[in-house]
């Protein structure tokens, strides 16, 4: 049986490392966005470190577990795969994937009482499935960083 993402990524020892790493992966992805929706992006994640500074790390810490939730079935089907690469089998499964994770945040903005937060979230969401797919490739490098071999 293979192991579980949870087992995996969410053991007290390993978890402050994967939302550290998390962290840098989601200030990675907005330094390189670009164009009007990029633009966007990058405007709604400096508004929330101004008025909220360390609010992202907080919320990736928070969130991780839904996350890990989500793509766990995917987890297990690609160990089943024998396939080596998690990141390219995630970005095969792009828009079902992206909109897996984007549930997560959905329910969070959803229930979140901060307008500013709320409307940062709101001007991104359109395009936000975009730029999740986009990053599935690092998610998958990510999870696979501290995959048992």
């Amino acid at each position: 049986m293979a192991v579980t993402l949870q087992q995996i990524l969410l053991a007290p020892d390993i978890r402050p490392r994967v939302v550290d790493d998390c962290h840098t992966l989601v200030d990675q992805e907005v330094a390189e966005k670009s164009g009007v929706s990029g633009t966007a992006v990058k405007v709604a994640y400096k508004t929330v470190n101004a008025f909220m500074p360390g609010h992202v790390r907080h919320m990736v810490a928070v969130m991780l577990p839904e996350m890990v939730d989500q793509l766990e079935p995917y987890w297990a089907e690609f160990c089943a795969s024998g396939g080596s690469g998690f990141g390219d089998f995630l970005a095969k499964r792009g828009e079902e994937v992206s909109q897996a994770l984007l549930s997560v945040t959905d329910a969070r903005a959803a229930a979140s009482g901060r307008a500013t937060i709320i409307k940062a979230y709101g001007t991104v969401r359109g395009s936000a499935g975009r730029h999740v797919e986009a990053a599935l490739p690092r998610v998958g490098d990510l999870v696979l960083k501290y995959a048992p071999s």
